[in-house]
């Protein structure tokens, strides 16, 4: 069960195995990361409220997109209360429908491993079809733009260890992966993780 009012290190793991749709495509998530507001140096949402992370403050279930590296769409899904921002980034996932329209998003040739057309948060976002105009958008809003379909049985064994590609907090346990997943976007060796 995903619980998006809890803080996003409680969040994160429930996440793996879920399954984001935007559109005609959806992801099921392998790889996610925390961000847990003005307690964490590396989050966007650290200084208050306000810019681009104001979103991060607002309800359960938002999308948070910002641009990473100037070109990247890269896409988060708000968890807490209204008021206390964090927020799971979406780092990797197996696209699990709408395979076609992902690899016409990302500019890649039919055929290829379908593992790397989710691989890391900006080809995620790109798979996807993240836009900026998709910051605050709800999971399950009126537009049903954006969807979320909770994990089965269990995605299998989880491993933690630190978030990657950032400079402040990094050594934090807060980035969660599905252990033997081919779409994993970074390090692959962790301790498992028993929630």
């Amino acid at each position: 069960m995903i619980d998006l009012n809890a803080r996003a290190d409680e969040t994160a793991p429930t996440l793996l195995g879920a399954v984001i749709r935007r559109g005609p495509v959806a992801v099921r998530l392998t790889e996610v990361e925390a961000y847990l507001g003005t307690d964490d140096p590396a989050s966007h949402a650290y200084r208050g409220e306000r810019g681009r992370a104001a979103v991060m403050f607002g309800k359960p279930g938002s999308i948070y997109v910002y641009v990473s590296y100037g070109i990247h769409r890269a896409g988060n899904i708000v968890c807490s209360p209204v008021g206390r921002a964090s927020a799971v980034l979406m780092r990797a996932g197996e696209v699990v429908a709408g395979v076609d329209t992902a690899r016409e998003r990302r500019g890649l040739a039919p055929g290829g491993p379908d593992a790397m057309l989710a691989r890391g948060p900006g080809n995620l976002g790109r798979a996807l079809g993240l836009d900026l105009t998709d910051n605050g958008r709800l999971l399950g809003g009126e537009d049903g733009l954006f969807g979320l379909t909770a994990p089965g049985d269990g995605p299998g064994p989880i491993l933690v260890g630190p978030r990657i590609g950032i400079t402040k907090a990094a050594d934090a346990r807060l980035r969660f992966w599905l252990a033997g997943e081919p779409s994993v976007s970074g390090r692959r060796s962790g301790e498992p993780w028993y929630g």
